[in-house]
């Protein structure tokens, strides 16, 4: 069984239809893999197809994560800091899928965004945007998410999980 962070970890998945966005939140406890997270992403939706869905992660004051999932297309990641993999096997799984190769050895620089920072552009939010509210000092993941939510209209679904 893998190794969780001490901190509060919160995950929900949202698939976007035509009236809008619905979600889920999602237990990621069991993950051990990185195709386990798209698993239970497709689970807890009910996922048959196409659907466009996006799974939301953020592990308290630390580090948070996107994962976009639509249909075979392999899965697109932003993660709000390369060094999440350090800290705990959650954050490993998505440095995987972010493709970041953390290097243990070199000191800690401060916050570093990873991974496909276009993965929301078509939904309104440019890749300019994303790093810049992934890095705007004093702002926690949850706040972060927030704002990304209320962006791309899924803020009550958020809200409603929380």
């Amino acid at each position: 069984m893998p190794s969780r962070p001490s901190n509060s970890v919160f995950s929900a998945a949202f698939v976007r239809t035509t009236d809008g966005w619905n979600g889920a939140e999602v237990d990621l406890s069991e993950a051990e893999i990185a195709d386990d997270l798209g698993d239970a992403v497709q689970e807890h939706l009910g996922l048959t197809g196409d659907e466009l869905a996006l799974l939301c992660v953020e592990v308290e004051d630390e580090w948070f994560a996107i994962v976009r999932y639509q249909g075979d297309l392999e899965p697109r990641t932003f993660l709000s800091d390369a060094h999440a993999g350090l800290s705990d096997d959650l954050g490993e799984l998505f440095t995987e899928l972010a493709g970041v190769a953390v290097d243990k050895d070199t000191p800690d620089l401060g916050v570093r965004p990873a991974g496909d920072f276009e993965l929301l552009e078509d939904l309104g939010l440019s890749s300019g945007e994303l790093v810049e509210l992934s890095m705007e000092e004093g702002a926690l993941p949850a706040d972060t998410l927030s704002v990304i939510a209320e962006r791309l209209a899924f803020a009550d679904e958020l809200d409603r999980l929380r």
